[in-house]
Order: structure tokens, then C-alpha cells, then sequence
């Protein structure tokens, strides 16, 4: 090829380049910026751990946060007529928890209030009921403390074990001693599958079917270690009196009588008298499982009380 042929092919690529980018820039100007993506099944957090989520329904939403060492499936047999019935159902698993990071740390309330933060700002969800059931009870809590109502129309508690304060102190001479709750957390480190066994039948009533109880088993089975422990620890050693005095809006809270994991004259019943304003649902014959032992009844509650 002569030069001077070079040069003119040159040119005429040099000039369809600057036509195409003349092109795309008169487009941008025109035409409407893309949609957003779509949200995936994970949120991340502000320390870059990656939470698994599920959002089902569509309506006024009701955010479930799962039970102490349960990953968000605990709430399918909940949340499955719920989404059916006019509520947008979300759920995620926890750190540590399920399909979400199995982090090395954060397991302390305020992590996990900023966790839940997360969530609600990610799916941009607003007048949201919670739902928390155990150790949830402190993560509700101590996200109104630090992030405001905003969000949040209505609480619900089940089965709380966090709140309102489980350690033995000079002003709390009904809660568990240091050194008992220590002593359990050695058990769970030393044979934690050994201690499910000794330790599941109360949680549970005569006629839940055996494989439904090794179904929520198994559920357990995959939350790390780490979480297991550290999760045992804050729950215990966490004070949420002065919070529950500060809550502003409406709260029930739902609790069997026959609770061994976190009894109803420990935990529901002095947490419902600090809320104001808080309506207290006792099952009889409950156990803590009550999200599977009484679960068309919690259904029903959870439903009356996001769409009052």
C-alpha cells in the first residue's frame, strides 16, 4: 500500500471514530439514563460483609430478623402466607448465619443494629413492621437507638431473650450470673451438637414431628462457630433497660408460658412493662419454638398487627 493510501485510510478511521463518539454523546444528552440494577440476593455492610436477603410479596413490608443461631429460613412457614396476603416479606441471614459472610468479628449489638440499617436502606423500605424473635429483640431495640424511627412503624417481639437485661448485677439480682453464662459458652465450644441434643426437646412440643425438629437442626448447623459464641455473649451481657423506656412506637410482644430458653417472667413480661405503650400476647403451652409449634396463630398476630 502507498503512504498516501495509508494516510487516507488513516483519516477515515480517525473521523468514523470521532463520528460514533459525537453520536454516543448526542444519544446521552437525549436519550434517558439507564435503569438501576436490580438488587441481588446480597446487601453489603458497612464493614463489606455480604448479607443474604429474600423479598417476597408485595404491600406494606415486614422485615423478619431470625432467632439466636438461625438463618432467615426459621420464617418460611410465616412468611410464605404472609407474601400471599397482602404484606412484602423480607428476611435476611445474619452474619455468620447461613449464606451470608461468615465474618470474624461484629457480632456486638451495634454491628448488628447497623446490619439490619443496611438492609432497610439498601431495599429502601419504609413504615416497616420488625419482626425479631431472641436475640432479635436486641437488634430492634438498639436500631432505634442508633438509627431513629424513621423507617419503622410498628415492633414485634417473639420469644425475646435479649431484652430486658439477662446478666446478674447489684441492680439486676434476677438475671443469669457471669459465670453460668460463661459456663455456657465453654459447653458450646466444647460439643455443640451434643449440647442441641440435651437441650432441644424444650424447645419444641410433644407433637412437633421429628423431622421438623431435625430440620431447624440442621438450620443451626450452618452458623459458624464463631457467631454461635460471640452472639451468646451479647445477648447476655447487653443492657437495653433505658432503650425500652425511650421506644415510641407501637410494640407487641408475643412469648409462650412454657419458654425454658427465655422465660416469660424474665424476659417478655418485664420487657413489655418498660415500652410504653406495649401489648403483651401470651401463648399457652408455648415453648421458644413457637414460630413452628403454634405457628398458624403467629401468622395470624403478625398479619393483624402490620396491617392495623
Amino acid at each position: 500500500m502507498h503512504r498516501r493510501d495509508v494516510l487516507t485510510s488513516t483519516a477515515g478511521i480517525a473521523g468514523a471514530v470521532l463520528l460514533a463518539r459525537s453520536a454516543h454523546v448526542e444519544a446521552s444528552r437525549t436519550s434517558p439514563p439507564p435503569a438501576p440494577a436490580p438488587h441481588g440476593p446480597y446487601i453489603t455492610t458497612r464493614d463489606h460483609q455480604q448479607l443474604f436477603h429474600k423479598d417476597w410479596g408485595s404491600g406494606p413490608p415486614v422485615v423478619f430478623l431470625s432467632a439466636w443461631g438461625l438463618p432467615s429460613e426459621m420464617w418460611d412457614y410465616q412468611m410464605v402466607p404472609l407474601s400471599q396476603q397482602g404484606l412484602r416479606c423480607v428476611a435476611y441471614d445474619r452474619r455468620g448465619h447461613g449464606r451470608s459472610s461468615h465474618a470474624g468479628g461484629g457480632y456486638d449489638y451495634d454491628t448488628l443494629a447497623d446490619d439490619l440499617a443496611a438492609v432497610l436502606e439498601a431495599l429502601d423500605l419504609r413504615g416497616v413492621t420488625l419482626v425479631g424473635m431472641s436475640i432479635a429483640g436486641g437488634e430492634m431495640v438498639r436500631y432505634l437507638t442508633r438509627h431513629s424511627a424513621r423507617r419503622i412503624a410498628r415492633l414485634i417481639f417473639v420469644g425475646t431473650a435479649a431484652t430486658p437485661y439477662r446478666q446478674r448485677t447489684a441492680d439486676n439480682p434476677s438475671g443469669v450470673p457471669a459465670e453460668t453464662a460463661e459456663a455456657f459458652r465453654g459447653q458450646l465450644l466444647r460439643d455443640f451438637p451434643n449440647w442441641m441434643d440435651q437441650n432441644g426437646a424444650p424447645f419444641f412440643v410433644p407433637a412437633t414431628s421429628q423431622p421438623m425438629r431435625e430440620w431447624v437442626r440442621s438450620l443451626m448447623f450452618g452458623t459458624s462457630m464463631k457467631a454461635i459464641v460471640e452472639c451468646a455473649r451479647s445477648m447476655m451481657a447487653t443492657d437495653f433497660r433505658a432503650e425500652l423506656r425511650a421506644i415510641g412506637v407501637p410494640a407487641l410482644l408475643i412469648h409462650g408460658d412454657r419458654d425454658v430458653s427465655a422465660p416469660l417472667e424474665a424476659t417478655g413480661r418485664p420487657t413489655a412493662a418498660l415500652i410504653p405503650g406495649a401489648r403483651l400476647e401470651v401463648y399457652e403451652g408455648a415453648p421458644h419454638g413457637l414460630f413452628i409449634t403454634h405457628m398458624e396463630r403467629l401468622t395470624n398476630d403478625i398479619l393483624t398487627f402490620a396491617k392495623a
